[in-house]
């Protein structure tokens, strides 16, 4: 119904009936559908809004409360101290990708010029609300995600306890609305737990090139007497045992006694196929992709790049057979 009016129930001014904050003095107004006093324009008066005169400001000595300065009320610093927060919890939650909510500009204009303040309290108080849910479910997410990798390290026997506290201490920081401390530990975990994954992921990759390099060097006839199946178990025993620092130790061992048995039996046996390689060409065959791989192979043990050599013979020998009258997976015999 064009023309409808009311008063404010904060200042007394006529204000239209479709507004929900009063703009004299910036209070929060009840629905337009809500039961409050509304008045029919007199007659003569126009009902259009823009041929209305603007009207006039309240006086000092009607409404004592319009005219006292809204920055000098407690629940200006209050809202301050809230919007504050807000403002931090978002800057501080961009890391877990979550989306806050928050007051918009005008709502915050009006909130902080009001007189009558108790219903922006309420708006503000559920707007952070809102945001401490949204907060708090992205850390319960993490939580998951992170203890399943705590889980497999523990099965390689990697303390976690302290990290298990620490996202128990994350969570509950997050729900009692420290974000900034929820934050802050939950970095430091990540931190901790992905150092911890790296050095165990090393040893794994260690254990299973090392035990790949004396597969090859079995196939070839040209490792150290050592079963690699049972070289295998025994690193994997020590892996899950969570004893990384003796691991290693062992792994670099058995590497370089198989590099040192390489370096003795590699001579005979790119001779030996040389050799083979030569014969198959005197025949009427191509050899020169064969001629090159083998060269190569013997290029990169020389080089110190002992497992590429030997998988670059091993392919050779799969491709092609082994030497004429050596038998796979025995050492040269000798001269």
């Amino acid at each position: 119904m064009a023309g409808r009016t009311r008063a404010c129930r904060s200042c007394g001014a006529t204000i239209d009936a479709d507004l929900l904050v009063c703009p004299i003095c910036h209070s929060l107004l009840d629905r337009p559908n809500a039961p409050v006093p509304l008045h029919e324009p007199p007659a003569g008066a126009p009902t259009d809004p823009a041929e209305r005169p603007a009207p006039a400001p309240p006086r000092t000595g009607d409404h004592p409360a319009a005219a006292a300065a809204p920055a000098s009320t407690p629940f200006t610093a209050e809202l301050s101290r809230r919007l504050s927060r807000l403002a931090q919890w978002e800057e501080a939650a961009q890391p877990l990708g979550v989306d806050l909510p928050r007051l918009p500009e005008w709502a915050e204009e009006a909130a902080r010029a009001s007189v009558t303040p108790d219903s922006w309290t309420e708006v503000v108080r559920g707007i952070e609300r809102l945001a401490q849910r949204r907060i708090v479910a992205s850390f319960e997410q993490w939580e998951r995600r992170l203890k399943a990798r705590l889980t497999r390290l523990e099965a390689y026997s990697v303390d976690s306890r302290l990290e298990r506290e620490q996202i128990d201490d994350a969570l509950h920081a997050a729900r009692i609305g420290d974000v900034g401390q929820a934050l802050a530990t939950s970095h430091q975990v990540d931190r901790v737990v992905a150092l911890k994954e790296r050095h165990l992921d090393q040893a794994r990759d260690d254990l299973e090139r090392l035990v790949s390099f004396l597969k090859d060097l079995t196939v070839l006839g040209l490792g150290p007497p050592r079963d690699p199946a049972a070289v295998a178990e025994t690193l994997e025993s020590e892996l899950r045992a969570g004893r990384l620092a003796p691991l290693k130790q062992e792994v670099r061992s058995l590497r370089s006694q198989a590099v040192e048995a390489l370096k003795v039996g590699l001579p005979r046996y790119v001779s030996e196929y040389g050799d083979h390689l030569l014969e198959e060409r005197r025949r009427g065959l191509s050899t020169d992709r064969e001629v090159t791989a083998l060269a190569q192979g013997a290029r990169d043990v020389v080089q110190g790049r002992p497992e590429e050599g030997i998988r670059r013979l091993r392919i050779l020998r799969q491709e092609h057979g082994p030497p004429r009258g050596r038998t796979p997976g025995l050492p040269p015999k000798a001269g």
